[in-house]
């Protein structure tokens, strides 16, 4: 189910104002909650050091940065849809002296733009509940892994599938941000589907 916001395409969700707000709360360079303890959070018990890593939805790339400076990832690339982020990105790494290390593409939808097993890992944070098409996604996700790959995401997700209630959809109104978000029971089993095996969901929610 989708909740869409209407804006420019040429803006894109996150404009100016939609990205200094959610770094004033969140801390420079992010986007979404938790910073690098919840990156931490989510690589426990994933090794990464030496991979080739993409991150889907990477934003103004403190993530990425700290996928190499951390976690030890051997070459990231990060892609998000909106140039304005992209830019943002590639100054950040640039500045950090890590362009050799971390490569930041803009994407359109549909398709991942790389070949088959491209990648040992595929990482993503908060970005999924922004894709309508979750089950395309995923396939692409499997497509672009190298056999044994492993693919680490966080995912706003609802306890069902019902209508959202209105006061749901004020906070969507106010955050302006569309969000498409699955049940941990859809998302289990479109993974499945995709052909991923050993899956395991983390239910945070408290």
């Amino acid at each position: 189910m989708t909740a869409k916001i209407d804006r420019p395409a040429e803006i894109g969700e996150y404009d100016e104002g939609m990205q200094t707000l959610l770094q004033l709360v969140w801390g420079d360079g992010f986007l979404s909650p938790g910073g690098p303890e919840e990156i931490a959070r989510l690589l426990e018990g994933s090794d990464v050091r030496g991979a080739r890593l993409l991150d889907i939805g990477c934003g103004l790339g403190a993530i990425d940065l700290l996928l190499v400076q951390r976690h030890g990832a051997g070459a990231v690339t990060g892609i998000d849809l909106e140039p304005d982020l992209i830019q943002k990105a590639r100054t950040r790494v640039a500045q950090a002296g890590l362009t050799h290390r971390i490569e930041l593409i803009q994407v359109s939808s549909g398709a991942l733009p790389f070949a088959d097993a491209s990648f040992d890992v595929v990482f993503s944070k908060d970005s999924l509940v922004q894709i309508p098409d979750k089950p395309a996604l995923f396939a692409e996700i499997r497509r672009v892994l190298v056999p044994g790959g492993r693919f680490i995401a966080s995912d706003w997700l609802r306890g069902g599938s019902g209508p959202y209630s209105p006061q749901m959809l004020e906070y969507f109104r106010l955050e302006g941000i569309t969000y498409n978000m699955a049940s941990p029971q859809d998302t289990e089993e479109a993974l499945s589907k995709a052909g991923f095996v050993d899956i395991a969901l983390r239910d945070r929610n408290a």
